[in-house]
């Protein structure tokens, strides 16, 4: 794969004021700082505003996504899941990490449920991921983090394998490609 990895970055949150653009901001910016990855912004709250033939051609051109969620009552928001849902074979045989943000648990239960919706979708989650627990007090007013080496080095971990796994699934696509058997 010689060209950028396309990597969709999913928003879990809808809500006003939602502190998601923070976390998918510095999300983004850790992306493109490196080399072979371009980034596709995909955000529920916009979906009103953008086709649904649109929307879908965005998704299935990505390579890779990265989810970032929130983690509202132990579980991951219903607006994401609606997202995800109105898609099938545009996630199929693609690797899907994660970063998540929230109270004590960093949104790490979200996440566990997430991996077995993507598991239903054919996708590959990647295990490692970013969690910011307390995550209202790890970052600035501006949206830096105050405190960025341990957040860095799991993204750096996280976006490595994140390539392997969609330089090895495009390939596989390319040899063969996935028919999900009925």
């Amino acid at each position: 794969m010689e060209s950028p990895i396309r990597v969709g970055l999913v928003y879990g949150s809808t809500r006003p004021g939602r502190f998601c653009d923070t976390v998918a901001r510095w999300a983004s910016g850790q992306i493109v700082a490196r080399e072979g990855f371009a980034v596709e912004i995909i955000d529920p709250a916009a979906v009103e505003t953008v086709s649904t033939v649109s929307l879908n051609g965005r998704v299935a051109a990505c390579d890779a996504f990265i989810v970032v969620t929130p983690e509202y009552n132990h579980g991951y928001p219903a607006p994401l899941k609606a997202l995800i849902d109105s898609f099938g074979p545009e996630w199929h045989a693609k690797p899907v990490a994660f970063v998540s943000y929230g109270g004590i648990s960093g949104g790490l239960r979200a996440v566990e449920q997430l991996r077995l919706v993507f598991a239903e979708l054919h996708a590959v989650t990647i295990r490692d991921s970013v969690s910011f627990a307390g995550a209202w007090e790890q970052f600035d007013a501006n949206g830096a983090l105050r405190n960025p080496e341990r957040a860095e080095r799991s993204m750096d971990a996280m976006l490595r394998r994140l390539h392997w796994w969609a330089v090895s699934l495009a390939h596989a696509r390319d040899i063969w490609p996935y028919a999900k058997t009925v």
